[in-house]
């Protein structure tokens, strides 16, 4: 289920990109963001081919798909060398991809303790979505179980779309 959130900006925030280097609020200035923690082996993880065909489709409208991939959940791969070999070799990924992080309690990415913090959100399991507008704001949230194409979804991302 989606929950509507009042549209409070995200602070600025930084993870370490899976690829080398960072990925930033500042470099997805802009852009509408579905940010999404992830794990390999979890019933879950299929999941990915929506979020790459979401990242594909609307990529050149303004939409990042953001992959957060967390062992929070006992769920994930031991490293992040294999997390990316398993998501690029399986699911063809390019979306942009942080390493291995805190999703849940006290050492949670700070993104994610202010999600907690503030709105009252936090992933009660992989594949819990979170969709930024393009000022960084928190417009819905949804569950594991909510499809990344799923109609609610999508009709949310094109209604923040230029």
């Amino acid at each position: 289920m989606a929950h509507a959130e009042t549209a409070i900006a995200t602070p600025d925030w930084t993870f370490e990109s899976i690829y080398g280097g960072h990925y930033g609020s500042a470099d997805f200035a802009g852009k509408v963001v579905l940010l999404v923690n992830t794990a390999s082996l979890c019933g879950y993880t299929p999941q990915y081919s929506a979020l790459q065909k979401l990242q594909d489709t609307y990529k050149d409208q303004g939409l990042v798909v953001f992959a957060v991939p967390s062992d929070d959940f006992n769920q994930e791969k031991a490293s992040n060398a294999e997390v990316k070999s398993f998501c690029e070799l399986n699911y063809g990924i390019t979306m942009p991809m942080s390493v291995i992080a805190h999703v849940t309690g006290p050492q949670a990415h700070p993104l994610y303790l202010w999600l907690k913090k503030t709105i009252g959100f936090e992933p009660e399991w992989n594949f819990n979505k979170v969709l930024l507008d393009g000022e960084g704001a928190v417009v819905a949230t949804w569950g594991s179980v909510t499809r990344p194409t799923a109609a609610p979804v999508v009709k949310r991302i094109e209604a923040l779309l230029p």
